[in-house]
């Protein structure tokens, strides 16, 4: 999808991070089949658990349909404390948003939800509306330097890092030096440590399309060249530790210090709204409340979403966090026992069945939608052309016998898939 082109004036590259047309010529086939096959823009309407009634017939008419695509892991999405936080939100304030740059004036609530997923975390968390706003703010920081020392760092990218990541290249290489590496290339990444006095590395936590970080070995490069991490965990927060600070959070000692920065989500496993920056220094924290381009020149998340992050707050606080994490763990042990996968038996709540050919994957998507189960059929751009899947999301809230009934599917379609009785009986 990257291509170079020639050199611009001052004798940089232009055009080496985007190939948007590229991008579209290749993916808008596997999209228009997609659509066609009704796997795209489905519309719906929530009932309880994981379960939505599909279409636009009267309610009583629809088929009701388990949901395989939401990333709600621990099935927070739709809990009652969450939704009366945001509605308790609202009707304290008499309105959704303030139409205002945070750098001028603030919900009390917002300052609140903050300092509760700071004390939580054990970090200087600053909210935002979304991840991808989140990082919009924090990658010309990094880039320009101001967050090591004054010195621009090398940035790094796995090749696998989210979209919401990756779209920054182009900016990012307008400050500094931007480099890509295979996925989770742990010696290209030394290598680059050596050769270069600063070097930033971005990744994801847990990746969307299954797998993670190899963060331990990320923490020896750390402390052995200074690197500087920054790790998007928005797939990992809730799943791990006691108040759920996530995947990548609760391998750091308890002081995050001055070389990493945590993105997290506040919807999937938080089960609310937005997204969240955690930084481990106050110079680091008034940096992004001036500088942080969605922070000083968009509007906060609204109260609504603040209002159900501090309703999940409540939650990750109390012995329920645990219970959840414990009853996902169990239904994906459940999915592993049935079908093999890439991922199975890692911790994790994603599941991609491979299959190869965009037209196939489709159609087999489809046959599971006709069985009542509604998963993410993927495709270029999302993985490698050739590489298309089928990816099923775990979560707290599905029904044993709902991950078993979609087992049974996806053997009918790809009955390659099966586990095999010795690994299943190994499973922990």
């Amino acid at each position: 999808m990257q291509q170079r082109s020639p050199l611009s004036s001052d004798g940089r590259p232009t055009g080496h991070f985007r190939n948007t047309a590229y991008m579209i010529n290749k993916s808008r086939p596997y999209f228009d089949a997609a659509h066609t096959a009704g796997l795209m823009a489905v519309q719906g309407r929530s009932t309880i658990g994981r379960a939505f009634v599909l279409g636009a017939d009267p309610l009583d008419s629809r088929p009701e349909i388990i949901d395989f695509v939401r990333c709600s892991y621990l099935g927070l999405d739709n809990h009652p404390v969450i939704v009366a936080g945001a509605i308790d939100a609202i009707e304290a304030h008499r309105s959704l948003h303030w139409s205002c740059a945070r750098t001028r004036l603030n919900f009390d609530v917002l300052a609140e939800l903050e300092a509760t997923l700071s004390e939580m975390f054990c970090a200087r968390v600053l909210a935002f509306s979304t991840v991808m706003l989140a990082n919009l703010g924090a990658m010309p920081l990094l880039a320009s330097g101001q967050l090591t020392g004054g010195r621009k760092p090398v940035v790094v990218f796995d090749r696998l890092a989210h979209i919401s990541l990756a779209y920054h290249k182009p900016v990012v290489a307008d400050e500094t030096r931007v480099q890509t590496i295979a996925h989770n290339d742990i010696d290209a990444l030394e290598r680059l440590c050596r050769e270069h006095a600063v070097v930033a590395y971005v990744c994801d936590g847990v990746y969307s399309m299954g797998g993670n970080a190899p963060v331990k070995e990320l923490r020896q490069l750390q402390e052995r060249y200074g690197l500087f991490l920054y790790i998007d965990d928005a797939h990992g927060i809730s799943l791990f530790g006691r108040q759920g600070e996530g995947f990548a959070r609760s391998q750091f000692p308890q002081v995050l210090g001055d070389r990493t920065i945590i993105v997290a989500s506040l919807a999937k496993g938080f089960g609310a709204s937005g997204g969240m920056v955690m930084l481990g220094t106050a110079d680091h924290e008034a940096l992004f409340r001036r500088y942080s381009i969605p922070y000083a020149f968009s509007v906060a998340p609204n109260l609504a979403a603040v209002g159900a992050a501090l309703g999940s707050c409540k939650i990750h606080r109390s012995a329920e966090l645990g219970e959840r994490q414990r009853r996902l763990a169990q239904r994906i042990k459940v999915f592993d026992c049935r079908v093999a996968t890439a991922e199975q038996g890692n911790l994790f709540p994603i599941r991609m069945i491979a299959i190869g050919s965009e037209a196939k994957a489709i159609a087999i998507a489809r046959e599971l939608l006709d069985a009542g189960f509604y998963t993410s059929v993927t495709f270029f751009p999302t993985v490698a052309q050739g590489r298309a899947g089928i990816r099923v999301c775990i979560t707290a809230d599905h029904e044993v016998h709902d991950i078993e009934r979609l087992c049974d599917c996806i053997l009918e379609q790809v009955p390659d898939t099966a586990a095999k009785p010795s690994i299943a009986s190994a499973l922990p």
